[in-house]
């Protein structure tokens, strides 16, 4: 099945003059009478990486492929939304991840991932079974850390329960000073802006005094989009009455206290919500960059073992974003196609970012094409710049989600 409209508006993320990692047709252990079995795939992790390799796959290799997906989880939740959940938006979108795998066509085990015998091409689940693959692909996601001991930690998975004390205290006037602190090592950023636009829109709403600002090591905020979408976000944020400490790298010392250095400057603050630290999964038969992470090439091939990719939060790719996962996962789920016969060359992952800032207000549009970890070329707009205009941009995902109820 195709999920992608024929006039796709999203560009092409990646290039177009990029080669197969292997030669394409059967693979080599095949039989090369009768019909070629199809390449068993195995995925681990059912976010928005695996899902959209899921997709790109059923269509790029059709029956070529059989697809295995281990996720424990019942549905998928559409976390970009979780922001809301404080502000009485309701729940994130939630989908059925039995009726997804119905539809794109997958066995679904409600098992996690455990570990991976790349030599032997053999998955573990967390109870012990084993999978034989012929192409897995690691979409796991990062592990979160709070940076802070005395702050309010920011976790897409509970974010009501974690805010919604804080917000009824700002409501009743127990905090007039807010601060929300981005740390050293930057995950994705974008959640935190929304947070501190929609509780400066909350306050003003019901005529409470609230005195909000933001530290973050960038210059600018979200530098990631280069200096245009930048400036925008600046003059957002000056209209909201938040400041922006920029260059700060931080120190949380007691739930009322931040320390800005170099400059060793004390601020006060009622409250402090902060962004947490990412760990990679630290997978057990594969390699580990830095903090854990999967150390991939430019198609998304884990570095160091044959027939193993990995695609997401779970990645060595600084930037942890779910458009960014969905494009990885395009790359991945191409050099798989081609792996099991598929008539296609597999093209390189290049970065297009694309964000849409909630605001309490209406949103604003920013794009980036990216390179080096940072934004060379960008806009912001107040109409959208992508179709259709959702937070997670995904050339498979994205169309399928439009065509299907959430729970």
């Amino acid at each position: 099945m195709s999920a992608v409209p024929e006039n796709d508006p999203l560009p092409s993320p990646r290039d177009s003059g990029s080669q197969p990692l292997e030669p394409q047709g059967a693979d080599p252990a095949t039989p090369s009478t009768g019909p070629a079995a199809p390449l068993d795939v195995v995925i681990a992790g059912g976010g928005v990486a695996a899902l959209e390799a899921a997709l790109a796959l059923r269509d790029l290799a059709g029956d070529r492929v059989a697809i295995t997906m281990l996720a424990a989880d019942e549905d998928f939740v559409y976390r970009p939304l979780t922001v809301r959940e404080p502000f009485a938006h309701g729940r994130a979108e939630r989908y059925s991840m039995s009726k997804m795998a119905a539809d794109i066509g997958f066995e679904l085990r409600a098992q996690r991932f455990a570990w991976v015998d790349p030599a032997a091409r053999i998955a573990y689940t967390d109870e012990g079974d084993e999978l034989a693959y012929d192409a897995l692909l690691l979409a796991l996601g990062a592990r979160i850390h709070p940076r802070f001991n005395h702050a309010y930690t920011i976790d897409d998975s509970h974010l009501d329960d974690i805010l919604h004390g804080l917000l009824q205290d700002i409501e009743g006037g127990y905090v007039k000073r807010l601060a929300f602190v981005i740390p050293a090592r930057m995950g994705w950023q974008l959640p935190l802006y929304e947070l501190a636009l929609m509780t400066a829109a909350r306050a003003r709403e019901l005529d409470v005094p609230l005195s909000i600002a933001i530290t973050t090591p960038e210059e600018s905020p979200l530098a990631i989009f280069g200096s245009g979408a930048s400036e925008a976000v600046s003059k957002l944020l000056a209209q909201a009455g938040i400041e922006l400490l920029g260059s700060a790298y931080v120190e949380v010392p007691s739930w009322d206290k931040v320390i800005l250095n170099p400059a060793d400057r004390e601020l006060t603050f009622d409250r402090v919500v902060a962004l947490p630290e990412l760990y990679g999964p630290a997978v057990r038969g594969v390699p580990a960059a830095e903090h854990g992470f999967i150390p991939v090439d430019l198609h998304s091939k884990v570095r160091g073992v044959e027939r193993v990719y990995a695609a997401g939060d779970a990645t060595d790719f600084v930037l942890k974003h779910g458009g960014i996962s969905a494009e990885q996962a395009d790359a991945a789920a191409e050099a798989i196609a081609a792996l099991g016969g598929a008539a296609i060359e597999p093209k390189r992952f290049q970065p297009t970012v694309y964000g849409m800032l909630l605001t309490g207000g209406p949103p604003l549009y920013l794009r980036a094409h990216v390179t080096g970890g940072h934004g060379f070329s960008s806009e912001a707009s107040a109409e959208p710049l992508w179709s259709p205009p959702r937070k997670i941009v995904a050339r498979y995902l994205g169309p399928y989600l439009e065509s299907v109820e959430p729970r």
